[in-house]
């Protein structure tokens, strides 16, 4: 269920800052509301992305990279032991981004009022994360905020490489479609209508494929407004329905189930979610906390669904393994080292070697898909380039042989 950072008005006049489940924004407002209290902001929280990405704006609206370079620069200020609110000039200074930098300036002005950086960052969830505010909260209560920030830089570096290395593998793939596509559009919408001008000229009968060809573009020229028309409802049709809590939720329930695919997918989220929760879990967090904050950086809603569930189940005393392992969506083998890691008392160490296994096996399965998709790809589209090319030249063939 979405989950909706509040900031409202209690009776006395007093604030209240906190965070609230509920399927819709309107439904969450007035719930508020009939509590008694004035609604200042309500912004939705852990909204993931589609499919495998992790989206551009993973972390709120700063671009992903240029987020790793802002914590970046924050470790070295840290490091160099500057008073805070010199640090947080600096940071205002060097941000490009014209609406981070201000939220930087009211983070700065909430510190200099007495607020923890935690604190001040968690009144911007538009730009920073569960995961980042209780980050920073871990490396405040300890004492030691440049090892946890450096901890997590690396986590950061890791998922940025993860969404880089999916991002590649379909990228030469989508471009061989997109050419195969247009070769093709460019043969039917301009070569062929040639053709159908110069047979047009001649009273022998043609070859059947090259009459069937023919015909299916002459006649398909006609309906070329109405099924691009019919294309676009369509797309918007989808585009609508995934918007809709229960659209994502089928979409995303449908992902784990494809043939080749799936597989594919269930290995990312369980990187995904070991990575994050290793990285909270390290700060000193408790496991109920944290897997409440891992659970929002998982980009599948029926995952991270599942994820809600085992939250609820260790409240009641559950381990984490038998949690995980009840919505059947985790690998078994990932649910066992989970297992042995509470067993044994390095239940962190075991989420990072989970996570590192199966980003070998991701990786592996996304070079083996590419290795294999490529000349699949080249192979189809040749062959039906290729097929074009001889039914519009069978004509001539036939003259030739006849001479």
């Amino acid at each position: 269920m979405p989950v909706f950072a509040y900031r409202v008005a209690r009776p006395d006049g007093s604030t209240l800052d906190g965070q609230i489940e509920g399927d819709e924004e309107h439904l969450v407002r007035a719930q508020l509301e009939g509590q008694g209290f004035l609604v200042f902001r309500l912004q939705r929280r852990g909204a993931g992305t589609t499919g495998l990405g992790l989206g551009r704006h993973a972390f709120g609206k700063l671009p992903l990279g240029e987020f790793l370079v802002f914590n970046q620069e924050l470790l070295a200020l840290v490091k160099a032991g500057l008073p805070v609110l010199r640090v947080w000039d600096l940071l205002i200074e060097r941000a490009n981004h014209s609406r981070f930098q201000q939220t930087l300036r009211t983070v700065r002005q909430d510190i200099r009022g007495g607020a923890s950086a935690s604190e001040a960052l968690a009144k911007h969830p538009i730009h920073f994360s569960e995961l980042y505010i209780a980050t920073i909260k871990a490396g405040e209560q300890s004492g030691n905020l440049a090892e946890v920030l450096q901890r997590f830089i690396a986590y950061l570096k890791l998922m940025i490489g993860l969404r880089q290395k999916v991002s590649k593998a379909l990228a030469y793939p989508g471009f061989l479609v997109l050419v195969g596509i247009a070769v093709i559009g460019f043969l039917l919408s301009y070569v062929v209508p040639t053709f159908v001008s110069v047979y047009a000229e001649t009273s022998k009968s043609l070859p059947f494929a090259t009459q069937l060809l023919l015909d299916l573009v002459t006649g398909g020229q006609a309906f070329v407004l109405p099924g691009l028309a019919g294309i676009v409802i369509l797309g918007l049709a989808g585009r609508m329905y995934y918007v809709t809590p229960a659209g994502r939720l089928a979409v995303d329930q449908l992902l784990l189930s494809m043939p080749i695919l799936g597989p594919i997918f269930v290995k990312h989220y369980t990187v995904q979610l070991t990575r994050t929760l290793a990285t909270i879990l390290a700060g000193g967090t408790p496991l109920v906390d944290a897997l409440s904050i891992a659970r929002g950086a998982i980009s599948n809603r029926y995952v991270s669904g599942g994820v809600a569930g085992a939250v609820d189940e260790i409240r009641e005393g559950t381990t984490l393994a038998a949690a995980l392992d009840r919505p059947k969506v985790f690998p078994k083998l990932a649910v066992e080292m989970l297992s042995v890691g509470e067993e044994t008392g390095s239940l962190p160490a075991m989420l990072h070697d989970v996570a590192e296994f199966y980003e070998g096996e991701l990786d592996l399965r996304l070079t083996q898909l590419t290795t294999w998709i490529e000349p699949a790809l080249l192979l189809i589209m040749g062959a039906l380039v290729g097929a074009i090319v001889i039914i519009m030249y069978l004509p001539v063939f036939q003259m030739a042989g006849a001479v």
